[in-house]
């Protein structure tokens, strides 16, 4: 019986970006194709099989600490953006500032998706979610670059909203415009991950 369940949910690629190797912030470029390969986005900051953790993972591994890579694309949704900029009282965010790889819109309450969810495209290319990506000051100070007075407030707006990490399960193309599917892992909620979370 397959473990993952496709489901009616659809996903338009509205954006796609490239942050460099060697950027001085996060701030990401705009791209019309991404070339995934099992190390992530060909030629972006984030790729690689593995990378030195952070701390996402502080309460597993020491700072640096060399561990898989499941955190080499950020993928947003266009409806949360214009949430989060409605709250910071700008028209709109860039995804760029915020080193967007990808932005779909059509998924409601997209950073809430379940872990482990693919979102596949039309050449078979296929995406992985790790988990929800939280917030942090970084974009908010390329955010004052551009308005001076609104980066403080971006990680308060961007609460729950700030889209996922994710991983290249299988190669292939992103393209903007590209119609992504969404498959959900086929499991009920795990009874005790309230009481877990309590610890």
């Amino acid at each position: 019986m397959p473990a993952l369940k496709p489901t009616s949910f659809e996903a338009e690629i509205t954006w796609l970006g490239r942050v460099a190797p060697a950027g001085k912030d996060l701030r990401a470029t705009a791209a019309e194709t991404l070339t995934l390969s099992i190390g992530g986005a060909v030629g972006e900051a984030h790729s690689g099989v593995t990378r030195k953790s952070c701390v996402r993972v502080k309460a597993l591994y020491e700072k640096g600490t060399e561990i898989a890579n499941v955190r080499q694309l950020s993928v947003l949704s266009q409806e949360e953006l214009d949430l989060i900029a409605q709250e910071m009282g700008l028209e709109t965010v860039d995804p760029a500032w915020l080193g967007a790889s990808i932005v779909i819109k059509g998924i409601p309450d997209f950073t809430h998706v379940p872990p482990n969810a693919r979102l596949q495209g039309p050449d078979g290319a296929t995406i992985t979610i790790d988990m929800e990506n939280r917030p942090c000051v970084l974009p908010g100070r390329v955010i004052e670059g551009h308005h001076p007075g609104h980066g403080p407030k971006f990680k308060a707006a961007a609460e729950g909203r700030r889209g996922v990490t994710a991983w290249v399960e299988r190669e292939g193309h992103f393209a903007v415009g590209d119609k992504l599917r969404l498959f959900v892992p086929d499991q009920p909620v795990w009874a005790h991950l309230d009481a877990a979370r309590a610890d």
